[in-house]
């Protein structure tokens, strides 16, 4: 299968990898291409960035949630029939889970995926110094085709000519061009890193100054002649993730707003695939539920930020209560579980009631963050997967349950840290601070359908595997 496609991948962390990305979408699709962005690992902000720049749906591509040929599935799905494939890679270009292998790295993904590499490294004030880092980074691992490099922190011409003759003669690679150092370039931040798109202000002028700038100073043509230079596409692209049709017809409400915006596209993909019509609610403006649905998707967020609003709104909370009740199928991840809890105690330490089904109240602790993978021991059947089950999973958030899981509704045991329990299930009530990737298991979304279809009929939710 061929499919023009290019890593971006950075020297570390902050070196400017998702304004570039941005840039680059940004300046393409106003050629006309289509553009089809995606993220390596978990994150979920920088998907609405591409998605604004690039006119479609960004997608996340984790190669340590997903397995090989499952990243290569979701990728060739989505970047079917579009004219490039650009991925944005995560911390620097080897960095992974545990630090002693690629495992979760960008490189990694940019192997399974047979792309070529674009290094972006950050040249404030070294111009020759930085051929050595790219050497380095060149030789480190032989099988990775790093084919570029992109500059950020330019701060004139002369730098970038003095830059560019000092890589090339190091180590025969091109330098593309690069972005100059500019204030106005920079993304808006919030103690989760970058402003979620759905809570910044209007981007339109942004990106068109980012696309002029990309225009003016990197190299698209050479660009786009690297990325048509990718091998065919090659492993199974048909691995099972996605089904080859519907096994129900479902409305599933999934809350979408400034609160609620974290969510892998693919999941709501998924849930499509097997029948899901998926309808957007906001618990911060609506004061009832869409209509007709047999089911709620509560993703993550920021739901400490706009807490007062969301307690405020006493009408929604009441009836995703009285929802929970009837036994309607409730599914929420990190910031949706901060909303079904009694409470959020937001970071001014004012406590807000919030809907009540899960017990204890969000308080939000800054400087103690929980981040990483996790493997997760189903240790009861719940509406997404039965019991037993081993699910991989990731966990991001700065607040912290009032009142531990407890032994006769925690979801799960995480394997990572023997004792620990995690997320909170009871009947039709599924909540843990990880979230799930359903491409990882061809279950999830399937057994979240069938759950939906059960209460839709009138039937008593039976987890999988009973």
């Amino acid at each position: 299968m061929d499919l023009p496609r290019l890593v971006l991948g950075g020297t570390s962390s902050g070196v400017g990898k998702t304004t570039l990305a941005c840039g680059l979408l940004a300046a393409l699709h106003r050629r006309g291409l289509r553009v089809q962005p995606f993220k390596a690992g978990p994150d979920y902000i920088d998907p609405g960035y591409h998605t604004l720049a690039a006119g479609r749906p960004s997608r996340n591509l984790d190669t340590w949630l997903l397995s090989r040929s499952g990243v290569v599935e979701c990728f060739a799905r989505a970047a079917a029939g579009v004219d490039l494939a650009l991925i944005e890679g995560v911390m620097g270009l080897y960095d992974g889970v545990g630090g002693r292998d690629e495992a979760g790295s960008t490189a990694e993904l940019a192997k399974i995926l047979g792309a070529p590499v674009l290094l972006v490294v950050d040249a404030a004030s070294t111009p020759r110094s930085i051929a050595a880092t790219v050497l380095g980074f060149q030789q480190f691992d032989r099988d990775l085709r790093l084919a570029g490099v992109l500059v950020t922190g330019l701060e004139s011409a002369e730098h970038q000519e003095r830059l560019a003759a000092a890589v090339q003669a190091a180590t025969g690679l091109p330098v593309l061009g690069g972005l100059p150092r500019r204030e106005d370039f920079r993304l808006p931040e919030r103690h989760l890193g970058l402003v979620p798109t759905v809570a910044s202000p209007p981007l339109d002028e942004f990106l068109e100054r980012l696309a002029a700038q990309v225009e003016e100073s990197i190299d698209l043509d050479a660009l786009l002649r690297l990325a048509r230079s990718a091998p065919a596409l090659s492993g199974s692209t048909a691995d099972g993730v996605f089904p080859e049709r519907p096994i129900a017809d479902v409305t599933l409400g999934v809350a979408l707003d400034e609160a609620f915006s974290f969510y892998y596209h693919d999941n709501l993909d998924l849930l499509t695939a097997w029948g899901a019509r998926l309808v957007p609610f906001s618990p911060l403006r609506d004061r009832s539920l869409p209509p007709g649905v047999s089911g709620l998707y509560l993703g993550g967020g920021f739901p400490e930020v706009y807490a007062r609003v969301l307690a405020d709104n006493v009408d929604l909370l009441t009836a995703v209560r009285q929802a929970a009740a009837a036994g309607m199928p409730i599914y929420a991840e990190c910031g949706g579980m901060m909303y079904l809890s009694e409470g959020i105690v937001d970071l001014d330490e004012m406590a807000f009631p919030m809907v009540g089904l899960v017990p204890g109240l969000s308080i939000m602790q800054p400087g103690r963050l929980f981040i990483g993978y996790g493997t997760l021991q189903t240790r009861r059947g719940t509406l997404l997967a039965a019991a037993g089950q081993t699910l991989r999973a990731h966990e991001f958030h700065w607040s912290s349950l009032t009142l531990p899981p407890q032994e006769e509704t925690a979801a799960y045991a995480v394997a990572e840290h023997p004792g620990r329990l995690e997320g909170f299930h009871r009947g039709n009530v599924l909540a843990s601070y990880f979230h799930l990737h359903f491409g990882s298991h061809p279950d999830l979304a399937q057994n979240f359908v069938r759950a939906c279809a059960r209460f839709q009929a009138g039937e008593a939710a039976v987890p999988p595997g009973k």
